[in-house]
Parts: structure tokens; C-alpha cells; sequence
């Protein structure tokens, strides 16, 4: 990992094409996430979260403004670069995990070895590492996604997203499709897990109920950011 902070956005613009007009998803946004910190960001539907993720992703790229990966600007980087740097610095948390029916949860983790290109035999030991750090004993790490409950399934999915050592960590709604108390543990899991891990870490949800373990909230309205409140 390098000494610069891992996730910077500055003045990030975004707009989509709708009918003759541009509709704007990200209006002027500006953020600065620390290594080891839990950040955030809630707002309801429609309201430039999930713009947000892609943006710092890296999956999209912005009209105007800057994305900065622990010091570098992403901007004049082409799609080869970009894929590698988000292979190497940034791990995703979907909101659906996503997991391949077929493989156990570890092999969805050497998975992830095999597309970087790695061995197998040796990512096992990582693999197996951090499916026991996020609470997953010898028993379910054999099993496979329907033999797991939500709350391991999407235990399985941070793992996964952690297992190529990021800087940064974009979790998109993770307790969307589970109840009150395995979401508590799964919010639980990803402020011990920055903290652990010392990722740079960027939350968004539209329940606000879950964010006691944030280290900063901040609420998106119409793609502005702006501290929450609450």
C-alpha cells in the first residue's frame, strides 16, 4: 500500500443523456476517504449513490473533477490501466454477492486467484485466512451458496472483495436483503474489518438505522454531498 490517501474525489462531475437533455447524477462532489475509515453515504433511491461507487470505482468516468487512487489520478489513465488499478487497489461489495452456485466458498475466492493469473495452491491459505476473519468456520467454508445463510453469503462477498489486499472498499447497500440483526452483524463486520484491514472504506444504504458503525455519515440529495445531521 502507498503513503497518500487511498480515495480522493474532487469537484467530480457526471451526467447521463436523457431524451434531448443531460441529467445530472453527481453535481460538484468532493471526498476524501482515510485509510481505516468507514464512510457512509446514505440517500434514497435515484439520489447518485450508486453513481458514486462507479465513479470512485472507476467503472465510470466523470464529465469533470478528479479520482484520485492512493495518489493517482485516474483521469488519464486508459481502460487497461484503470482495470488493473482496480484490480490491485480497489475491492467492490455488491449488493447481491453474486456468488457461483457451483463452487464452495472458498473456491469463490481462488477464483478470484485464478483471474489475477496466480496459483491457486498458494492463494488457498489467503483464502482460507480471511473467510475465518469475517467469521466463517471450517464447516461453511466448505459449503456452497444455497447451503449458507444471507447474512455468510454476504460474509463470502467481503472476503472476496478484500482478497486482493485494496486500499479501498465500495460496499453498495450490503444488508439490503437481510434482516435487522444480520445486518447489524454485517455492519458490525465491515467497521471491524476496515479498521483491520485498514482499508478506505465508502458505505452506501438508504437505511439509516445501520450507520452507528460509520466513522463519518453524509447524506447524497439530487448528487450533492453534504455531512449528515443526524
Amino acid at each position: 500500500m502507498t503513503d497518500a490517501t487511498p480515495l480522493v474525489l474532487e469537484s467530480v462531475k457526471l451526467t447521463y443523456p436523457d431524451g434531448g437533455h443531460r441529467l445530472t447524477a453527481l453535481d460538484e462532489v468532493s471526498l476524501t476517504v482515510a485509510a481505516g475509515e468507514l464512510v457512509a453515504v446514505a440517500g434514497p433511491s435515484g439520489s447518485g449513490k450508486s453513481s458514486l461507487l462507479a465513479v470512485a470505482a472507476t467503472l465510470l468516468r466523470p464529465d469533470s473533477g478528479r479520482v484520485v487512487v492512493g495518489g493517482r489520478d485516474t483521469g488519464p489513465l486508459g481502460e487497461r490501466e484503470r482495470t488493473r488499478l482496480r484490480r490491485e487497489r480497489i475491492g467492490i461489495v455488491f449488493q447481491q454477492a453474486n456468488l457461483l452456485a457451483s463452487l464452495t466458498a472458498v473456491e469463490q475466492l481462488l477464483a478470484v486467484e485464478h483471474l489475477r493469473g496466480g496459483s491457486v495452491r498458494e492463494g488457498r491459505r489467503r483464502a482460507e485466512e480471511l473467510l475465518e476473519s469475517v467469521g466463517l468456520g471450517a464447516a461453511q467454508r466448505r459449503r456452497r451458496p444455497h447451503e449458507l445463510s444471507g447474512g455468510e453469503r454476504q460474509r463470502v462477498n467481503i472476503a472476496r472483495a478484500l482478497y486482493g489486499g485494496p486500499s479501498v472498499l465500495l460496499v453498495d447497500e450490503p444488508t439490503s436483503a437481510l434482516d435487522r440483526e444480520r445486518g447489524e452483524r454485517v455492519m458490525e463486520l465491515l467497521g471491524s474489518v476496515t479498521r483491520r484491514h485498514g482499508t478506505a472504506t465508502v458505505l452506501v444504504t438508504h437505511d439509516r438505522e445501520l450507520l452507528g458503525r460509520a466513522d463519518r455519515v453524509l447524506t447524497m440529495t439530487d448528487g450533492r454531498l453534504a455531512r449528515s445531521a443526524a
